[in-house]
């Protein structure tokens, strides 16, 4: 499966290697400082990315309802899109103490938590600075509304954490403002870009949001369910971080027993009273890791659905297939 999850993915972004190429090349652009540190980090920020998909959804969106995604300002926004993302990284690295991502050191990790609060805080700047030559009100609206959105997503976390009784509703507020607007966001701008009309910007609004919930729903059940080689960071370190993600609340509603057991996790800060597989055990004991999953499903569902209403070509065929991918990830 995992080799199907990969060819998945190639096939998916093949279709815009040239553009992501293009990205690659503005991010470098975009990136370049006086400042030798600032240069230094953002330079080691871009070789740590991932796949793109941020800025891989915003082309393919783009093209979808028929725009020219290769031209200067599709690439400039969709950077944009891979500039605040890596900014809400670099400040959820200093947040949760992490040390790894992507299997190489985080900012924080390898210079402190003042230099990476201030790099974090530069690629947000210089994302909003390039995005004002689009002089586009519409955009601009939508770049203000996602990153006020992430930053409520990260306080109401930071409200939740060390708490057994965060409500499944509260998960889904979460995950929304963290990570699925920006996904929505990515799509709407491309839209946009593209000239599509408000149908077409809602169908790929919607269409982000739901992407987005099922990707953040998936990593969840990745940090529960695999290994630290596997995610290419510490596994595991949700619930020593004080957060309860959704396999935990079915745990918890279904087996109010268990509620001690994950206390005592958080508390201790390590699994060395409670195992990691006793605790997928008792989760799996009461169907919690079938339900989350079922919920990604159906997120996936929505994101699928969404794109019914835009003309049939091989870019929305490659929309439809991320969710699929976005899914098969941990199966």
């Amino acid at each position: 499966m995992i080799e199907d999850v990969q060819l998945a993915a190639k096939r998916i972004f093949s279709l815009i290697a040239p553009e992501l190429a293009q990205v690659e090349l503005e991010f470098e652009r975009q990136a370049r400082s006086n400042i030798q540190v600032i240069a230094y980090l953002a330079d080691y920020l871009r070789a740590s990315g991932g796949k793109r998909v941020r800025p891989a959804l915003t082309i393919l969106s783009n093209y979808a309802v028929g725009g020219a995604g290769a031209r200067h300002n599709s690439i400039r926004m969709a950077t944009v899109m891979e500039f605040l993302h890596t900014a809400t990284l670099v400040h959820d690295d200093i947040i949760d103490d992490a040390d790894t991502r992507r299997s190489r050191p985080t900012v924080n990790a390898l210079y402190g938590n003042e230099t990476a609060v201030l790099m974090g805080d530069w690629l947000y700047m210089s994302a909003f600075q390039t995005s004002l030559a689009e002089r586009s009100l519409p955009v601009l609206d939508i770049l203000t509304s996602v990153t006020r959105r992430m930053t409520e997503g990260e306080l109401l976390q930071l409200t939740t954490l060390g708490k057994s009784d965060i409500s499944e509703q509260q998960y889904y507020e979460i995950i929304e403002c963290k990570t699925a607007y920006l996904f929505s966001a990515c799509c709407e701008v491309g839209a946009i870009l593209g000239g599509a009309g408000e149908s077409e910007q809602k169908a790929l609004r919607d269409y982000g949001l739901n992407l987005g919930m099922a990707f953040q729903l998936t990593d969840d059940l990745l940090d529960f369910t695999t290994t630290d080689d596997t995610l290419g960071k510490n596994a595991g370190v949700d619930l020593l971080g004080g957060k309860v993600t959704l396999p935990l609340i079915y745990l918890i509603s279904r087996e109010p027993s268990a509620r001690e057991m994950i206390r005592q996790i958080m508390s201790a800060g390590t699994y060395d009273g409670v195992t990691r597989r006793e605790l997928h055990q008792a989760v799996e004991r009461v169907g919690g890791i079938e339900s989350a999953r079922e919920r990604a499903d159906e997120f996936a569902l929505a994101a699928q659905t969404a794109l019914r209403s835009l003309p049939d070509s091989e870019f929305r065929n490659a929309l439809t297939s991320i969710p699929t991918y976005v899914l098969d990830r941990d199966r």
